[in-house]
């Protein structure tokens, strides 16, 4: 594989998403744009990379700290005055340079590779990635000369009716060679519509000057979707819903209802597990095999082992983990908490900041109250407790292991091993009461 640099254009103020986030910080699929495209430039041998910040740089800048070389571009003056603020960067590099806007999060670290490959190969002065679409309006058509090259890029404005009906259009992503990259980009002006220098002209002065200039067309054109607006971040939300699924299910998972089922990117999921509809699992999630999960559940940065049942309707908050052959119910609710092997959460219950042994049976409608108003407190149930219907465990609590808890109680003490604890008033009852109260209210009418 040859050698070469990743560099990002992540500094557009990306007004059509109408938002305070700086749009590579958008997520698909769970992860951040700007994640996505600098994890594909890493996979496919990138040995820097550098990420052009403007608009919102403050926020990528600490989002990327440790994992990419930050280049400011103060004034947003268009993507070949980007590529310009990064030069510094690229003082004494000799060699390829992989240019990638933040927006195409779809992009895979395959295609970028093959890039690559065919502008080392082709001992090409740039090599542009581009895709053939349906509907190329408002694209750059990719017009190739007799012996496939490319002759030029014409904006669609700009495009005759002939070349209008060219398919292939321009990604954006380029790789260059970082000589004949830095010695045309002086020559580019701001004579156009929008007075922005634009990286497109570095390659109309390459093709003036009688250089190399060859394109590789994407298999799959979804890769090179660009995210402009909440429309557009959707497809790709769809599209890499879709990748993620198919990956899952070939690796051994069933999917139910895929249509109803979203998993994020970075999630991972042992074979033999079954999910139901509509269930979600986000985050850096880790589901073991032969689980049983849903419908109706939600998982977010949580671990399950193998062997678990989960749903319907169960929630797992970030910090939950669960060992194997652990059984939670309907209505569950468990946040930041540990689960050991075997035990049970059947239904109607909240668990929250807990470290739960082995075994343990918490009956329906038990709480654990983790919250005084100001700070969390955890509650300590050890190996086979068990813990009887409507009981509020109050942290800071510790029930020892084989202990008993009737049901109804409120613990607010420890609880010894192999003990019962009941912590409820006594029952008392009131013989002829509902008589004595029904005769005065008609006595009270009657007045």
């Amino acid at each position: 594989m040859a050698s070469f640099v990743g560099l990002v254009l992540a500094a557009g103020h990306g007004k059509r998403m109408k938002s305070a986030l700086p749009k590579p910080l958008h997520p698909v699929a769970g992860i951040p744009m700007i994640d996505h495209v600098v994890g594909s430039l890493v996979r496919s041998g990138a040995s820097r990379v550098v990420v052009v910040v403007g608009h919102g740089g403050e926020l990528i800048e600490e989002h990327l700290a440790g994992r990419a070389e930050i280049v400011w571009q103060r004034e947003q003056l268009g993507t070949g005055h980007a590529v310009l603020a990064a030069g510094p960067a690229f003082d004494g590099y000799d060699g390829n340079i992989l240019i990638v806007p933040a927006d195409v999060p779809l992009l895979t670290s395959e295609s970028l590779q093959q890039l690559v490959e065919e502008q080392s190969g082709s001992a090409s002065d740039a090599t542009i990635l581009s895709m053939c679409v349906d509907d190329p309006t408002d694209y750059g058509r990719v017009v190739r000369d007799s012996k496939g090259n490319v002759a030029a890029i014409v904006e669609h404005c700009d495009a005759t009716e002939e070349i209008r009906a060219i398919r292939e259009v321009n990604t954006g992503v380029f790789c260059f060679d970082s000589r004949t990259l830095f010695n045309a980009l002086p020559r580019i002006s701001t004579d156009n519509k929008q007075g922005e220098y634009y990286l497109t002209d570095v390659i109309a002065i390459m093709i003036s000057q009688g250089l190399s200039v060859r394109a590789v067309a994407l298999k799959d054109a979804s890769e090179g979707l660009g995210i402009n607006s909440r429309v557009e971040l959707s497809k790709a939300e769809q599209i890499m819903g879709d990748r993620k699924r198919r990956e899952v299910m070939e690796s051994g998972v069933t999917l139910i209802d895929p249509a109803t089922t979203f998993i994020d990117a970075s999630v991972e999921i042992g074979s033999d597990t079954v999910i139901m509809p509509f269930t979600i699992i986000a985050g850096n999630s880790k589901i073991g095999g032969s689980c049983n999960i849903g419908p109706y559940v939600y998982i977010r940065d949580s671990e399950v082992g193998s062997g678990c049942n989960i749903g319907p309707f169960s929630y797992l908050r970030p910090g939950t983990s669960l060992a194997d052959r652990v059984k939670v119910g309907d209505f569950v609710e468990v946040k930041k908490s540990t689960v050991g092997e075997g035990s049970k959460i059947p239904h109607l219950s909240y668990i929250g900041d807990t470290v739960m042994g082995s075994h343990v049976n918490i009956g329906a409608g038990t709480i654990t109250c983790n919250y005084d108003g100001e700070t969390k407190h955890t509650t300590i149930i050890e190996d086979g407790a068990f813990v009887g219907a409507n009981s509020n465990l109050v942290a800071p609590v510790k029930v020892g292991s084989d202990a008993y808890i009737a049901t109804g109680s409120t613990v607010t003490s420890h609880v010894p091993a192999g003990a019962l604890a009941i912590a409820r008033a006594r029952q008392e009852n009131k013989d002829g009461w509902v008589a004595k109260r029904r005769a005065a209210r008609l006595s009270k009418e009657e007045k």
